[in-house]
């Protein structure tokens, strides 16, 4: 299987995981199990693999692959926040190089997953601004109401008192 195989693979595999049940239909816990063992195999292969990828957009899709694989999977043997730190540290200087894109606002989603820094947020919504609001992609929709998402609910998984 080929780096762009694989990153694909994992970023699909992790989508259809952070989706599940979403489209109405019930969720079993035994393919709940299935799913999440392996975005989680997939997500260690790319990481243990130590490629990077050949052109920035290849650095940023595996990138965006392991993130999107670390946040799905609830599995953690122990090295989930190390491994998440270092793909983070990686992508400071691909965001940098990345031109403006859909691959960029799906990578500053990721990384503002993670983090909460609010210039993350400010670029993303630069690049969102930039686009023709209507001739968007299917794509394109589906990645703003990520990055809403995540901006709009920073901490889905906390209870915050006010």
């Amino acid at each position: 299987m080929s780096l762009s195989e694989e990153t694909l693979a994992l970023q699909r595999a992790a989508h259809d995981l952070m989706y599940l049940g979403m489209d109405g239909n019930p969720v079993y816990s035994d393919d709940l199990s299935r799913r999440n063992g392996e975005v989680y195999r997939l997500t260690t292969a790319l990481y243990n693999s130590g490629v990077k990828g050949a052109t920035v957009e290849e650095q940023a899709n595996v990138c965006l692959a392991l993130l999107m694989g670390y946040s799905a999977s609830f599995i953690d043997h122990g090295e989930k926040q190390k491994h998440i730190q270092e793909v983070l540290d990686y992508c400071w200087d691909i965001l940098d190089a990345l031109p403006v894109s859909l691959l960029k606002l799906r990578l500053l989603t990721a990384c503002y997953g993670e983090v909460f820094d609010e210039p993350l947020a400010d670029e993303g919504r630069t690049i969102i601004a930039s686009w023709d609001s209507t001739s968007l992609t299917a794509e394109q929709q589906e990645a703003i109401e990520e990055f809403q998402n995540v901006v709009d609910n920073p901490y889905p998984w906390e209870y915050i008192d006010e």
